[in-house]
């Protein structure tokens, strides 16, 4: 894909999350739902405390998952997605911005502040320059901050394409085309993801200078599996997400020379 055509794709997607945020929000809120059964614990886990941190979510959807953080005691915390559909009533610590994810730099709100946390939670894929993104994002950390980054499986994309083309799971694993799915959310509105190999998210996360801490790969607990089996079949078949938690790299240590953090 052309950088014209993925500023197409981000236009377009940008009219589709206007659309779609109140219908993820809803799907997020059922009871079965993989985020709150898998995803957001297992999130929460490797964040840690939270208490007095600052934190900075891009892709926040309507900010709820950030209002939660603040009221568990993060401080000085922001949120920006591209949709702008966002909760009514945030708490005072919890700006949410319109924007794009992409440049978080050239955001005029976000302009010299720095986070302890940066969160990527299932919106890293829409990154125009995967690579670029993370740079920002590293930027922007305090020292001994991390960010913590939620992708989709890369397995699953491969298998609903074959599914979806009819080919197989090899082919469609190492296609370098984007993906345009209809969502489980409202099948009437179609996104557009740039899909990963795992050797190309490794890749990426090197060349931002990011290095990875800490690698998870949640399930359904035995007593989640039990009351909701359709969606442990759905593991069984697509595996799920992978969360990366991700440090800046430190330079290697040069004789004669201090070592540095490779900013």
């Amino acid at each position: 894909m052309t950088a014209h055509d993925r500023q197409a794709a981000a236009g377009s997607d940008s009219e589709a999350w206007r659309e779609l945020t109140a219908d993820y929000e809803k799907a997020r809120a059922r009871p079965d739902s993989l985020d709150r059964l898998v995803e957001w614990p297992a999130q929460r886990e490797l964040l840690g405390e939270v208490a007095g941190r600052s934190i900075l979510d891009l892709g926040c959807g309507n900010g709820g998952k950030l209002a939660e953080l603040v009221r568990d005691g993060a401080v000085a915390s922001a949120g920006v997605d591209i949709g702008g559909k966002f909760i009514t009533s945030p708490p005072a610590d919890a700006e949410l911005i319109h924007g794009d994810l992409s440049d978080p730099e050239s955001l005029p709100e976000l302009s010299g502040r720095t986070f302890d946390r940066i969160l990527f939670l299932q919106s890293f894929g829409y990154a125009k320059d995967p690579v670029h993104t993370l740079r920002a994002a590293r930027a922007m950390l305090n020292p001994d901050g991390f960010i913590l980054l939620t992708r989709t499986q890369p397995i699953r994309y491969a298998v609903e394409r074959a599914e979806q083309n009819g080919t197989t799971l090899g082919e469609e694993y190492f296609s370098a085309a984007d993906y345009t799915y209809r969502t489980g959310w409202n099948e009437h509105i179609a996104l557009t993801k740039r899909t990963f190999t795992m050797s190309d998210l490794l890749n990426v996360f090197s060349a931002a200078g990011l290095w990875i801490e800490t690698a998870v790969e949640p399930r359904l607990s035995e007593e989640a599996a039990l009351r909701y089996p359709h969606k442990q079949a759905w593991m069984n078949k697509y595996l799920g997400i992978l969360i990366f938690k991700l440090r800046p790299q430190v330079s290697s240590p040069v004789p004669g020379q201090p070592s540095g953090t490779g900013r």
